[in-house]
């Protein structure tokens, strides 16, 4: 029996993204940063929560890679990671049903 060749660390990653994606609040930051990069005081006035929590939603975002940090001064600026958007979307994009067989451990597909 062939097994699956998709390797843990890739499948853990991708997981990764999926969880920091799959809070509200979370995805109300990355819609904030598609437009620009943004200090918390601006993400904490736009959606009306505070700093700790804003600090620990951005802290889930920039482990999973989806978000990076840049320090100016006495502030922190944060943005949208493109390169982990480009991997998410091709990552759905191999998802298609029937696109990798290859990769399935299942009888029925040898």
């Amino acid at each position: 029996m062939r097994m699956v060749t998709t390797p843990f660390r890739e499948t853990a990653r991708v997981a990764s993204w999926f969880h920091a994606m799959s809070d509200v609040t979370r995805l109300h930051i990355i819609d904030l940063l598609a437009h620009k990069e943004r200090c918390v005081c601006e993400l904490e006035q736009s959606l009306d929560i505070s700093q700790p929590r804003i600090s620990f939603h951005l802290g889930v975002l920039k482990k999973s890679g989806l978000v990076k940090a840049r320090r100016d001064g006495r502030w922190i600026y944060y943005a949208l990671a493109p390169a982990a958007l480009e991997q998410i979307a091709t990552f759905t994009r191999s998802m298609k049903p029937g696109k990798r067989p290859d990769r399935c451990s299942l009888a029925c597909c040898q």
